[in-house]
This record gives C-alpha cells, structure tokens and sequence, in this order.
C-alpha cells in the first residue's frame, strides 16, 4: 500500500517582485542553507540584466525561464527485456523545476568573475534562444521526437 504524498510548504514571496517563483528559484540556487546569498546573487543578476540589455531585467528573467521550460521529455520503460526511450508529457510543477535547474546548472557551468556575472549572462542568452539551458531543452525536444515511434508503450 502506498502512503500518502507528502504536503507542498507554501512559499513565500519574495521581498523584491513579490513573486512566489523567484522565491523557487533562489531556494533551487541556494547552497548550504544560506538564502540571503542566493537572494543577493540573483538580485545582482537581475540588475546586471537590466543594465547590460537596457531593459527590466525581471521581465527578461520571466521569458528565459519560458524559452528553457521544456513540454515532453523522455523517460526509460523496461518491455520485455528491452528498455525504451518513451516520450511523455512533461507535469506543470515539474516543467518548472526542470527550466530552473537547467538555468542555474549551465550558469554555474559558464566563465565568469562572480555567480551574479555567470547568472545573467546565462539568462541574457536563454532570453534570446542561446546558450547551454536552452540547448538541453532543445536536445531533450529532440530526443522526444526522434522516439516517437515508442510512444503507444506510454502508460
């Protein structure tokens, strides 16, 4: 028997944008427990944004994470001894996770003085179909399609 979920914490704004999902964002970025880091970080990314591309770098935030969200991924089915690539729909709460995640693990990955300097440049090009968190949603679009043929195992 399988027990119940567990209860989603609400989340509260943050103190900036007033915004749940940068709120999400920052617990996703925080390391070691050490939130007001990570809210300084991405704050100094957002203003980084806005004077970098001259225009609301919040905003620009909020469209990079809509390019990265992808909407199918695929997950792995073991059938009659052979494992499959099948390709699924992707859940809302998990569509958003994913962005984020992408976003934060290929910033982390660029050159870069500071984590604020590395976050906007990610962001900055992830507003505008580039760099490395929009390539993995490309690529992961790409796998979806290329099993296609898979997809009647979808349970």
């Amino acid at each position: 028997m399988r027990k119940a979920q567990a209860k989603k914490h609400p989340l509260a704004p943050d103190p900036k944008f007033n915004d749940k999902q940068v709120t999400r964002f920052v617990n996703t970025m925080m390391w070691a427990g050490k939130k007001t880091t990570a809210f300084n970080i991405f704050y100094d990314a957002v203003d980084k944004i806005s004077q970098i591309t001259s225009e609301d770098g919040y905003e620009i935030w909020k469209k990079a994470l809509q390019n990265v969200t992808p909407s199918v991924e695929v997950r792995s089915r073991r059938i009659g001894g052979a494992t499959f690539q099948i390709p699924s729909e992707v859940r809302a709460d998990r569509k958003i996770s994913l962005s984020m995640k992408w976003l934060i693990r290929f910033s982390r990955e660029r050159n870069g003085k500071t984590m604020a300097d590395k976050l906007a440049n990610e962001i900055i090009a992830a507003s505008k179909g580039e760099g490395g968190a929009f390539k993995k949603k490309e690529d992961t679009h790409r796998m979806a399609d290329a099993n296609k043929a898979f997809a009647h195992f979808r349970v």
